[in-house]
């Protein structure tokens, strides 16, 4: 009886992780470092539409030197919202050769758009705080490989 009992506790517990399989935030992706003056970044990729669609849900917090940078295939005008997203964040958005032209600040777990003023190639989202701690503005320029001088 105690066997029967363990093994559909188990399985209960194992459905239970496979439903909520898809709430966890996503924690390998590729990273690259990049800089902002003497302010060093490192960065998590999110290349395919998968990563750029989960992006940073469903996570409980994020260290001040990191941050997502979303990469698309084609300067385009973007815009992201915060459905599914713990954290208050700022996006910047970022010009190929990795100027800013806007930021914009991000309530969690909201619907509303935050939308570039210009097409771009990339989205640096960080913790809400850090570029205005930093005195980042648009027009400051992120360093780092992946831009185009």
């Amino acid at each position: 009886m105690k066997t029967i009992f363990f093994t559909l506790f188990a399985a209960l517990l194992f459905s239970v992780g496979l439903a909520h399989a898809e709430d966890l935030p996503q924690t390998n992706l590729p990273r690259e470092k990049l800089s902002i003056g003497i302010h060093q970044i490192d960065t998590q990729l999110a290349v395919t539409s998968e990563q750029r669609e989960i992006g940073l849900m469903f996570r409980q917090e994020m260290p001040q030197h990191e941050g997502m940078l979303f990469i698309f295939e084609n300067s385009s005008r973007l815009c992201f919202w915060m459905k599914n997203t713990l954290l208050p964040l700022t996006a910047a958005f970022v010009a190929d050769d990795g100027s800013i032209v806007n930021l914009e600040n991000m309530k969690p777990q909201t619907t509303e758009s935050h939308c570039s003023t210009k097409p771009v190639r990339y989205v640096l989202e960080m913790n809400q705080g850090w570029f205005a701690k930093k005195g980042v503005k648009p027009g400051t320029k992120i360093s780092g490989r992946l831009f185009r001088p």
